[in-house]
């Protein structure tokens, strides 16, 4: 069997992954080799990061479009909460005539309001990026 195709290499019997530069020596039973590896790969991915900062622009949250975008973040977890309800049976706690129904959707939206505003879900955030195009 062909253990490259599994990704790994051993080396004096220990276990470490794959790297595009030759493989450190390992020693077995020093902890210091591990600190040596770690330091290693350490370094190699902060002199490879190639990404673009991951600082954000704020957000203007007085903005019309950010208000539009929180209104779709309360409108996917309604659907969100809607549909795992429809999942559970009913019970004769809530009435199931169309004041029932009526009371129950308020509700969702009461919980979805609440849970835009309180629970950070980010929906809104990456809506408003998108379209201001400040991704």
């Amino acid at each position: 069997m062909d253990i490259s195709a599994l990704g790994v290499q051993y080396v004096n019997q220990e276990y470490v992954p794959f790297s595009s530069t030759s493989v450190p020596e390992v020693q077995s039973g020093t902890t210091s080799t591990f600190e040596k590896l770690l330091k290693t790969s350490q370094a190699k991915e902060a002199s490879s990061n190639s990404f673009p900062s991951t600082k954000k622009t704020p957000i203007d949250k007085t903005d019309k479009l950010y208000e539009a975008c929180m209104e779709l973040e309360t409108f996917l977890i309604k659907n969100l909460i809607k549909s795992m309800r429809s999942t559970v049976q009913k019970n004769s706690l809530i009435d199931t005539g169309f004041a029932g129904e009526v009371y129950e959707d308020m509700l969702y939206d009461e919980y979805a309001k609440a849970f835009a505003q309180n629970a950070n879900f980010g929906f809104a955030e990456m809506a408003y990026r998108e379209l201001t195009g400040m991704r």
